[in-house]
């Protein structure tokens, strides 16, 4: 049957057709045939000139508006916000509307709000449903660190850069927090990834008990090879008293939070970065770090709160120091 609107259940020709059939049969005939009540054949009836126009459904929008709606104000600095930054994502603008404007209300009334407005009208892909597997996120600080390797894309250097010259970006993310670390280097290779880790470990003031990686051969050697050498990740491991874990091959999806993060960079940072050289690459990639530690998640919330209260990777590094340790930095 044809349907004009979500809230009205019946059409203008499925209302005209109601009373044409109600000329040759009883109302409780008719009421059971279109599930209708008594009253609204009435109204119907009333409002019907002989035209399928006088039966068309109004407008559903309330004459008085919601008094919890978004205040003028609240509108004025959400379509402020967009207007300067054009890209930003639902998390990111959420958070500066609860940092800079004292936003409360929910993510999804603002989701709800952008959507509304034309925000969100680009068509999706229909996709099939992914079913995740069961996996263990660990809940204190420090216990797993996932980490990997991502080459910079090339369309970012500007000219002054050597054609030949490859960057690549190292990431460790903390599971429980979420909190990255992130540094570039010119070579992907066992010695970069030991700096890098050594890096982490004064970033984020602690050492891990797993640190999880993909079997990239900066990481590990191959199968073959393992039973005659070590690989210098491994000494470095061994040496610090952490366990390094490698996943499954070809299942990146293992390191999913790693993997999304870059992602997100890809979104957030290199679809519109221009560096001019690698200390310029490292001191924009610097500031992007503390940029993206500073996004609220849908993942982090307070322990025991609230799912919609919302969390950065550093309101949740804090949380967990304070419940773990008893430390408030």
């Amino acid at each position: 049957m044809e349907r004009q609107k979500y809230n009205t259940p019946y059409s203008a020709r499925e209302k005209e057709k109601a009373l044409k059939l109600w000329r040759m049969s009883t109302v409780e005939f008719v009421c059971h045939r279109y599930h209708c009540s008594e009253r609204s054949l009435w109204r119907w009836k009333k409002r019907y000139d002989g035209t399928p126009a006088s039966l068309a459904n109004g407008s559903s929008v309330p004459h008085t508006p919601h008094p919890n709606r978004h205040t003028d104000e609240e509108i004025r600095h959400i379509q402020d916000l967009v207007r300067r930054n054009p890209h930003i994502g639902l998390n990111e603008l959420y958070g500066k509307l609860r940092l800079y404007y004292a936003y409360t209300r929910n993510p999804v009334s603002l989701y709800r709000l952008l959507r509304k407005r034309g925000y969100y009208n680009g068509v999706r892909k229909a996709r099939k449903a992914y079913v995740p597997k069961p996996y263990h996120t660990p809940l204190h600080i420090g216990e797993k660190w996932q980490m990997d390797v991502k080459r910079v894309p090339w369309e970012c250097a500007t000219i002054a850069v050597p054609s030949d010259c490859d960057f690549y970006q190292y990431t460790v993310i903390d599971e429980a927090t979420r909190e990255r670390f992130i540094h570039a280097y010119k070579e992907q290779c066992a010695e970069s990834t030991v700096d890098f880790v050594v890096r982490a470990i004064l970033y984020f003031r602690y050492k891990p008990k797993i640190i999880q990686t993909d079997n990239g051969q900066e990481f590990t050697y191959l199968r073959q090879v393992k039973a005659d050498k070590v690989h210098l990740l491994d000494k470095f491991c061994e040496k610090h008293k952490i366990e390094h874990k490698t996943i499954k091959p070809r299942t990146p999806r293992h390191n999913g939070k790693v993997e999304r993060s870059h992602r997100n960079d890809n979104e957030r940072f290199y679809r519109r970065l221009k560096f001019y050289s690698f200390d310029d690459l490292q001191s924009q990639m610097k500031a992007y770090l503390q940029r993206s530690n500073n996004i609220p998640m849908s993942t982090l919330y307070p322990r025991g709160g609230r799912k919609s209260d919302w969390l950065t990777p550093k309101q949740k590094r804090a949380e967990l120091l304070k419940l773990d340790y008893g430390i408030t930095a």
